[in-house]
Formats: structure tokens, C-alpha cells, sequence
């Protein structure tokens, strides 16, 4: 995997502000950004060096006055396409892998080290909290929908805006379904980065014997609107296939 050049004027700027206490640097999501940078679709070129890249950072201390002195650099490092790196004090990640099960658990499942020493070494997902975070997610999306819903007043114009405006977090979670089911699986990742959306879609339908609604509602996470007809046919089904989802994932066990 190629590491950007900006990389290594980030390390140096780390090293700058935390010295020897700067344990680690690496570079992860690389493989789920491999692709065209999706911000400079519009462009036309395929540009895969200019997309943004991730970085983690381990260091033994961490003070405010750390952070104050790397807000100076925030600037520079997003004109060489670096994303704002997250800093952690050391123990820091393993000690919330089960706060963030998917979020963590997909940067031990695609990381390079850039310096220092492995901080993932030994790490490793619980299923269990991977459950957990699902039946978080889903029951938080069921409860968002239901309370949209009677906002909305009756306005099919306004359930439009709720269908498409909740689109990208049911993506997430149908991806999050499909994770944790490969997951379980054996010799399953316990993270899948580059996990297509479409297809984890698809997945889900077919696990819970689901009608395509999942996968419609999949594909309006990059719509801007939809039609108050349309809103009117999707939303209950809608509703039902998250319900599904709530209950497969709080009777979810191995296997």
C-alpha cells in the first residue's frame, strides 16, 4: 500500500510536538478509500492519489497543551490530504474497543504501520460488544424513524425529507448487520472496510427473508430527494424492515 509523501511531514510534526513520547503512527482505511475519492466524482479523472487519507497516533501522554500545539498544524495537514489524525494516549484504544466495536475494529482490520511499534498487538474484537453496538444502532434508527414519522405531521412532502435524510444511517446499520454475522462466521473478519453497501444490503434481505426495501432505501443514501409518492410507498416497509432488524439482532447469537 503507498503511503502519501504528507505522511511523513506529519510524523515529523508529531515527533516535533510530543518527542519520544510519539509511540506510533499508522495509516488505516486503506483499502476502503483504495477507490475513487467519491468528493471528486464530479471531476471525471479518476484521481486515487488525491483521496483523503487516515492516521491514528499513540503517544505515552497526552495534555491540552499537545492539543494546542497541533491545532497550528491542522491546516497544513489538510492541504496534503490528511484527515485531522486521531490522537490516543497509550491503552486508550484497547480500553475502548468495546465503546467502539465497528469503528476500532475496522482499523485493526486495515492498518500499516508507518513508525514504532504495533499499539494493536494482542487486540481484538469481542462479539459480544460487536452485538451490543448493532442492537444500539438499530434500536436508536427505530426509535429516530417512529419519532420523524409523527413530526412530519401527515406531510408526505416532509416524510420525503425523513426517508432520504435517514438513508445514510440505515446504510451504515445494514452494514453493520452483515458485519456482525461475518463476524461470527469462521475465520470471519471481525470488520469488513471494504464491505459494499449494496451487497451487505442484499445480505440482510436475504438472512431475514426481507422484501428489496432495504436495498431501495440503501440506494437514497446518495439521493438528494424523492418523490412524496414514493415516500408514502417506502416508509411503512421501511419501518417493518428495521423492526426486523431490531429483533434479529437482540435475539442474535453465535451461529
Amino acid at each position: 500500500m503507498h503511503i502519501p509523501d504528507a505522511v511523513a511531514a506529519l510524523e515529523r510534526d508529531l515527533r516535533g510536538i510530543f518527542g519520544s513520547r510519539l509511540r506510533s503512527l499508522v495509516v488505516y482505511g486503506l483499502r476502503a478509500h483504495a477507490g475513487p475519492d467519491p468528493g471528486h466524482a464530479s471531476h471525471g479523472a479518476h484521481e486515487p492519489d488525491r483521496a483523503i487519507t487516515h492516521t491514528l497516533a499513540v503517544v505515552d501522554t497526552l495534555s491540552i497543551d499537545d492539543l494546542r500545539a497541533c491545532t497550528a498544524r491542522v491546516e497544513a495537514w489538510h492541504d496534503g490530504r490528511l484527515a485531522t489524525p486521531l490522537v490516543l494516549a497509550a491503552q486508550e484504544f484497547g480500553r475502548s474497543l468495546d465503546a467502539f466495536p465497528f469503528e476500532f475494529g475496522a482499523i485493526l482490520a486495515d492498518h500499516l504501520l508507518v513508525s514504532g511499534s504495533d499499539p494493536f498487538n494482542g487486540l481484538k474484537v469481542d462479539i459480544a460488544d460487536l452485538r451490543r453496538a448493532c442492537e444500539v444502532q438499530a434500536r436508536g434508527h427505530w426509535l429516530h424513524l417512529r419519532e420523524g414519522y409523527l413530526e412530519t405531521r401527515g406531510r408526505s412532502d416532509a416524510l420525503a425529507v425523513l426517508i432520504v435524510e435517514s438513508a445514510p444511517a440505515f446504510a451504515a446499520l445494514v452494514t453493520s448487520v452483515a458485519q456482525l454475522d461475518t463476524a461470527a462466521a469462521p475465520g470471519g473478519p471481525l470488520a469488513r472496510p471494504d464491505q459494499d453497501v449494496a451487497a451487505a444490503a442484499r445480505y440482510v434481505e436475504h438472512r431475514l427473508a426481507l422484501p428489496a426495501t432495504a436495498s431501495e432505501i440503501v440506494a437514497l443514501a446518495r439521493a438528494s430527494e424523492i418523490s412524496s409518492a414514493d415516500a408514502e410507498r417506502l416508509f411503512p416497509p421501511y419501518l417493518e424492515t428495521v423492526e426486523r432488524l431490531v429483533k434479529h439482532v437482540d435475539a442474535w447469537t453465535r451461529g
